[in-house]
């Protein structure tokens, strides 16, 4: 990583990126919030190959893969090579994050009177399927349990063991020290709003999934969910009736963050190593940055 001079009261999550032409520069100014600037993207995969590299991996490794590791280390790979995905906007200012950090909401056990939590967990540009397989697993199997509170679980109780008014002071407090990059250290670590990407797999409930906005604490820039799997009969190339597996992913973005063109290139990226996840298996053979 080249060395670059720390902006003075500069943010440690993020570097602000200097060389952006200056329309981009001004849409924060515009677009105040997240929510004045979502977009909101559907696609439907096709994806009987995947489940296919799904079965076949179970049996040759001793790691559980899922299809959920495969939608989480495709956003990686997808990220290692379109950096411009992990930039977030704080002060009006676009920012390209330190490092790949995906949020996950997370049902303890699949019943309504079950509690949900959020974990987040961080990858390296680096990462292989099993390396992520690795990482995510670890991470729902410490929070699986019902006993076991997380950071961000305990700092939201100790949140709201003050009265009303102190908690809307203290969200007010973290929000305002957010946008100039003063929010505590320890705060951006544990919360899941901080994150490059937040997923959802309501297919996991047995649903079709639904667009999520962007949270307005924090500096969450995608929103991903998918749903469950569903097959469709299609005409083949030689015009044969065949029997396909599909998911729908509804995505959405801060469009503050890149063009058009950057989130179509990288999306399209995603949905082939999604179809082709033995592109997953190796590390990437380079790691592109962000522009200064």
């Amino acid at each position: 990583m080249p060395n670059r001079k720390k902006d003075f009261l500069g943010r440690y999550d993020g570097r602000r990126l200097k060389s952006l032409d200056p329309f981009y520069k001004i849409i924060p100014y515009i677009m105040r919030t997240r929510t004045d600037a979502q977009n909101f993207f559907e696609e439907k995969i096709e994806i009987s190959n995947t489940e296919e590299y799904i079965r076949r991996k179970r049996k040759e490794v001793d790691e559980p893969i899922t299809f959920l590791h495969i939608i989480i280390a495709a956003i990686v790979r997808t990220i290692s090579q379109k950096p411009g995905l992990n930039r977030f906007i704080a002060g009006q200012k676009i920012y390209a994050r330190n490092e790949i950090l995906i949020s996950l909401a997370l049902k303890k056990e699949l019943n309504t009177e079950s509690p949900e939590t959020t974990i987040k967990m961080k990858f390296e540009p680096t990462d292989t399927l099993m390396d992520v397989a690795r990482k995510v697993n670890a991470a729902i199997s410490e929070n699986k349990d019902m006993d076991n509170k997380n950071d961000a679980e305990k700092l939201s109780k100790l949140i709201m063991s003050v009265p009303g008014f102190m908690v809307k002071f203290l969200v007010w407090l973290l929000k305002s020290l957010d946008y100039i990059g003063l929010m505590p250290k320890i705060i951006n670590e544990v919360s899941p709003f901080h994150t490059s990407v937040f997923v959802s797999n309501l297919g996991s409930v047995g649903i079709q999934p639904v667009y999520h906005h962007l949270y307005e604490f924090g500096t969450t820039s995608i929103f991903i969910v998918f749903g469950m799997k569903s097959k469709e009969k299609v005409l083949n190339s030689d015009n044969e009736v065949v029997e396909k597996k599909y998911v729908r992913l509804c995505v959405t973005t801060d469009e503050r963050i890149a063009d058009g063109l950057y989130f179509a290139s990288a999306f399209k990226m995603y949905r082939n190593l999604i179809k082709n996840p033995e592109q997953l298996e190796l590390p990437p053979e380079k790691v592109y940055e962000d522009v200064d």
